[in-house]
Order: structure tokens, then C-alpha cells, then sequence
């Protein structure tokens, strides 16, 4: 039987994702039993007088269909992770502290897995839900990034299948250039069928704080201080922030998953009193055990101490780490429920300079998004470049710290007018950045020419030109990106005849 289904609804399902803003339909969606199987798919594709595309897509939670294949195949990483094989092809070393991870694999299945020998990987997105092959192809940031680096920073090895159609183990040692293009190599270079992520002793409990600032400056000022603190142990293990418009909290919900009616009145009156267009808060994290029990909140205290948060403003519940880590999961929940979830992502994520993220602050937060109502959140947070490792393809600006910046905004109620309306602020965020010279980098990046992609790589592209045409010479890996054309105009696939070439083991 074919491994390829080309039903309507297969195909529909897969001609979209997360962001709800570009349609592709595939030819058809392949479910791989084993990595083999994908093996076989590309060297079919490749047998063809004129290949066709193939895009891997875990849970599509990208924005701007950038696993689609149109005309091409889709395959349906997920079903490598059906059940059939020994604990959903999840195996935690204790001894070495790593976990061999599939690529299909969700995050929430790796931290479970982990937990159950004492161990957690030491970087978490802040959704859980997406795969582990779909965060290491951008680069999987989160509030540890800036004391462990991005997930891609903590990887041993991989198993890749190339767009030559080989399977290659690599690392920094075997096959170093495969290894280091396809961390952060936008699926441009292989599929990842299996990583070894490093591992770490794992928390019981979370102290999680939120501090509230009027100025962007004492905020930057205190979150590049605790972003300095890198030694486990000093400081907090998790940092964080995000900006509050003065719009959505006088005109958003009046109470959230962390802020109570309270809170958020407070905070209301705060940004009155101020006169401020925005409120900032730091989030942190501080974990602790049985053995650090006794301690955390002396040194929690300590801690506040030497930061400038608007006196009285601080906020801390006590968490156990898997309720922390999963925070967002129980979002999406009361999204769902409320049927906010799937709905047009506008999503817009930058990498923007320490040395300008006060222009940055001053032409957006209080510029271009002044009078904005955001459903969604906008984050900001430090991270330390020296933690990154340059010899990946992700790009980031050229200063030691640098900013993430997320506008993650949804277009809830208002019909096609607000997804346009968010998407023409986020073109006039990108020209601001552009006029002002700012040096962002676009993270989760979506360009729309040759030259926007140039730019982007910057002074890495020559390098990654020449591993594509090394590692994908024909173009059919993840075309949806739009980086490289292909050799070739897409041809359809007769899904019988690949069903026939499709490996079995």
C-alpha cells in the first residue's frame, strides 16, 4: 500500500499551517514508518526527469508556509512517532546525560521522558508542542537561551537524510559541515531524523517572578544585568519580558493565566499615574529542589535587591517545573476553547542590537504601535551572542547581546481587515528597522526576493549557497521557504509508482 495519500482532506490539511496566511497544496503527504522510508522519497523525487518537492512538517507551526510543498510531497514527520516502535523513539542516556530524540518528536514527549530519570534538557521554546526536527532547523530560543545558548547549541550529534538522498550521522567531530549547516539551516540542507540533545539534572519547582517597569531603560538596564549572571545557580535560570501597550491594559482582558483582576488594575493604574504609553515586566524564573528549599527565597530576595522595578510592583507564584515549562500549553487550552487558536499568526520575530533597542522601543512600542490593541503578546529579551556558535547557519546581529523581540499577535474577530491591518504594521516595522539602520535579523525568517535572503545571511551566504548546492543540488528540500529556486519546475507525482519504491524497513 502507498505511503502517500493524495484525499482531499489529507492534502487540505497539509496546505496550510500555524499562521493561517499562505495556502500550498501538495500533490500529496507521505507517512514514513521509518527514516528509511524518506531515504527512499528523495532518491524517488530525484529518479524523476523532473523531481518534485519535498517538505518534512512536524506540527506546521510555522507562519508563513514555510513547510509547504506546493505541486510537491509533504511528509507527515508524526508518523514516525505513532507508538510502534519502542517508547516513541525517545531514549534518555542517564549515564551520559544526553536523549536520542526523533525528529518527529514534541518537545512535551522529550521533557516526560527525561523527567522520568531526573533529568530535562536545559533550553525550552515556550510552547512545548512542536517538534524537536522544527526548532533545531531555526534554532529553539527561550528564557535559558542566554546562559545554554539556543537548542542548537546543545545538540551532540544528529541523523540526517540529505537532498542527495543519503542518510549521514554527524556532529562536530564526524561529517561537521552537514551537522553545522542543518542547525539552524531552515531545512534547506537535510531532514532530521534523530538528535542527541545534552541533558542536566532536573528541578522540582520554579519561583516565577514578574517585575514591572514604566521606563524601557531601567528594564533593559536590569534584564542585561541578570542576563550577566550566567553561573547556574546565581541569578535567574530563566529570563524573559515582554511589553504591555497601554491599550490592551485598559481595554484587554481583565484578568490572565498569571495576573489576577488585581494585578491587572494595578497595572492599569500604574501606566494613569505614569503617564507611560508602555509597561514592561520581567519574567524570571529561579529553580530549586528539596536541598535548595530552605534557601530560594532568601535568595530570591537578594536578588530584587539589586533591581529597579517600580517599588511594590512585583509578582511571584510558585510553580512546579513542568507547570512552568508547559505554561503555554495550558494557553492554547482557553484559546481553543474560546476559539481564538486557529486563526490568522501575523507573527513577527527580530533579533534586534543591544545598541538600538532603545530606537527600536522609541519608533515601535511608542511609534508605530502606539495606538495598537493587540490580541497576542510582544516579548523582548536578551540574549548573549557568545553563546551561540557561528560555524551554524543561524544568523544573529553582530553585538555580544542582542534582543529577541516576538510579535506574536492574532487576527481574532475583526474578519480579513485586522490580519491586514497587522500585517501593514509589521511591513512598517521592517521599513523602520530598514531606514534606520538597525541591523535586525529576521528570526523565523520569511523573505520575499533573492536579495532579502542575501542580506539576511549576510557574509554567511556564500558558504550556504555552496552547502546547498553540495547537499541539495536539485532544490526540492522545504521549498516553501523561498530561498533557492528550483533546478527544476515541480512535477506531480504518480503517488502508485512511489508507493511501490517505498522501503518497508
Amino acid at each position: 500500500m502507498s505511503k502517500i495519500r493524495t484525499d482531499h482532506d489529507t492534502t487540505t490539511e497539509a496546505s496550510s499551517d500555524f499562521g493561517h496566511i499562505v495556502e500550498a497544496t501538495p500533490s500529496g503527504v507521505f507517512h514514513p514508518t521509518f527514516p528509511a522510508d524518506i531515504v527512499t522519497l528523495i532518491r524517488f523525487s530525484l529518479s524523476q526527469p523532473t523531481p518534485f518537492a519535498v517538505a518534512p512538517r512536524g506540527k506546521g507551526h510555522s507562519s508563513q508556509g514555510q513547510a509547504l510543498a506546493p505541486g510537491g510531497i509533504v511528509v507527515d514527520m508524526q508518523a514516525l512517532g505513532d507508538g510502534r516502535r519502542t517508547n516513541h523513539r525517545v531514549a534518555v542516556l542517564f549515564d551520559e546525560m544526553y536523549v536520542d530524540a526523533g525528529g518527529e518528536q514534541l518537545w512535551i514527549n522529550v521533557l516526560h521522558a527525561a523527567l522520568e530519570h531526573g533529568l530535562t534538557p536545559c533550553v525550552w521554546t515556550d510552547y512545548l508542542r512542536i517538534t524537536v526536527g522544527g526548532t533545531l532547523s531555526n534554532a529553539g530560543i527561550g528564557g535559558q537561551a542566554f546562559r545554554h545558548g539556543p537548542q542548537i547549541s546543545n545538540v551532540h550529534e544528529l541523523d540526517v537524510v540529505t537532498g542527495t538522498g543519503e542518510m549521514i550521522t554527524c556532529s562536530p567531530e564526524v561529517n561537521p559541515a552537514l551537522f553545522f549547516a542543518v542547525l539552524g539551516g531552515l531545512g534547506q540542507f537535510g531532514v532530521i531524523t534523530r538528535a542527541r540533545i545534552r541533558l542536566e539534572r532536573a528541578p522540582k519547582r520554579v519561583k516565577w517572578v514578574r517585575l514591572a517597569y514604566s521606563d524601557v531603560h531601567s528594564f533593559t538596564t536590569d534584564q542585561e544585568l541578570l542576563i550577566s549572571k550566567r553561573t547556574s545557580g546565581s541569578g535567574f535560570d530563566y529570563v524573559e519580558g515582554q511589553v504591555q501597550l497601554n491599550r490592551t491594559l485598559t481595554e484587554g482582558h481583565k484578568s490572565s493565566s498569571f495576573f489576577s483582576a488585581s494585578d491587572l488594575a494595578r497595572l492599569t493604574g500604574l501606566t494613569v499615574e505614569t503617564g507611560s504609553v508602555t509597561i514592561y515586566y520581567i519574567e524570571g524564573a529561579m529553580y530549586y529542589d528539596e536541598d535548595t528549599a530552605a534557601s530560594v527565597d532568601q535568595k530570591l530576595e537578594a536578588l530584587l535587591e539589586e533591581l529597579s522595578f517600580v517599588t511594590g510592583f512585583v509578582f511571584v507564584r510558585d510553580a512546579s517545573y513542568v507547570e512552568f515549562l508547559d505554561r503555554v500549553g495550558r494557553e492554547e487550552q482557553n484559546l481553543r476553547s474560546a476559539g481564538a487558536w486557529d486563526v490568522p499568526h501575523p507573527w513577527l520575530n527580530l533579533f534586534v542590537p543591544r545598541s538600538r533597542i532603545v530606537d527600536f522601543d522609541a519608533g515601535v512600542f511608542k511609534g508605530i504601535l502606539r495606538d495598537a490593541n493587540p490580541v497576542g503578546l510582544i516579548l523582548i529579551y536578551p540574549m548573549n551572542k557568545d553563546k551561540w556558535d557561528d560555524r551554524m547557519t543561524a544568523v544573529t546581529p553582530e553585538e555580544d547581546v542582542f534582543y529577541a523581540v516576538g510579535l506574536l499577535r492574532s487576527a481574532v474577530g475583526r474578519g480579513e481587515g485586522d490580519l491586514e491591518q497587522l500585517e501593514r504594521e509589521n511591513a512598517a516595522v521592517l521599513e523602520f528597522c530598514d531606514r534606520a539602520g538597525i541591523g535586525c535579523k529576521q528570526y523565523l525568517p520569511h523573505h520575499a526576493s533573492l536579495d532579502g535572503w542575501r542580506r539576511h545571511f549576510g557574509a554567511k551566504w556564500g558558504r550556504v549557497a555552496e552547502l546547498k548546492a553540495r547537499y541539495d543540488p536539485r532544490a526540492i528540500l522545504s521549498p516553501g521557504q523561498g530561498i533557492f529556486p528550483p533546478a527544476t519546475a515541480a512535477a506531480s507525482v504518480e503517488p502508485s509508482a512511489a508507493g511501490a519504491h517505498t522501503a518497508s524497513s
